[in-house]
């Protein structure tokens, strides 16, 4: 089964450009492991993963009653930053929450992807 891991918001990690290069190390250290892990667990393959771009970079499109509108960030109302995703195949959620442990302490929304057959 496929899964959509969404990087929600920093959580317990502190802000990039306040954390030392060896500090900055250790996080990309543990996106690393987990990329290994994932690796290293039958029946779980990483199908893809990117870092997205900072918040006030997107664009919303939102389409009611047949009119599009189309805003620019940032988005007063949004806590959250989406800052990265990942596309897993893997067993079961059990799995997925198991190799998440490897990640640094970001807060995550993990989606099913629905199979259409």
């Amino acid at each position: 089964m496929k899964y959509v891991v969404l990087l929600m918001a920093d959580g317990a990690v502190p802000e990039w450009s306040g954390m030392t290069q060896e500090e900055q190390a250790a996080v990309m250290g543990r996106f690393e492991a987990f990329d290994d892990a994932c690796r290293e667990r039958e029946g779980v393959q990483i199908l893809a993963g990117e870092a997205l771009g900072a918040g006030d970079t997107a664009i919303v499109v939102r389409t009611r009653d047949g009119q599009r509108t189309i805003t620019d960030g940032p988005f007063a109302e949004a806590v959250e930053q989406l800052g990265g995703f990942y596309l897993l195949e893997a067993p079961d959620v059990d799995v997925v929450l198991e190799l998440l442990e490897q990640l640094p302490p970001y807060d995550l929304q993990i989606s099913p992807v629905v199979d259409p057959m």
